[in-house]
């Protein structure tokens, strides 16, 4: 099943978007030079939206206690984090960011 998080245009290179899937569940969509991944918008260490933290060289960093997190694979690269963030499989179609689910979203808590 595909769930559609938004244009692809909302996001440019370098930048991240958090989009809503049913309105309750956030996802972080990030352009890596045009590439969209997506990631569970809260961090594994504690709730807080990572779309408030900030891209540096591969790596996302909450803002709230400044762990950072691999783009590639979601792992965590400092404490206080020490579980990754979900990273979903991402299809852009139409000029559509969409995920490709099997079921419920994998969060890491």
């Amino acid at each position: 099943m595909r769930i559609d998080l938004l244009a692809a245009a909302e996001v440019a290179p370098g930048e991240m978007k958090m989009a809503w899937v049913n309105g309750t569940e956030p996802v972080l969509v990030v352009n890596v030079g045009g590439d969209y991944r997506a990631f569970q918008g809260i961090c594994s260490h504690e709730y807080f939206e990572l779309d408030r933290g900030f891209l540096t060289g591969g790596s996302l960093t909450c803002a709230l206690h400044l762990s950072r997190f691999d783009l590639d694979s979601g792992e965590a690269l400092d404490p206080p984090a020490d579980q990754p963030i979900a990273r979903y499989v991402v299809v852009v179609e139409d000029g559509r960011v969409q995920l490709e689910a099997d079921g419920p979203l994998e969060v890491n808590e």
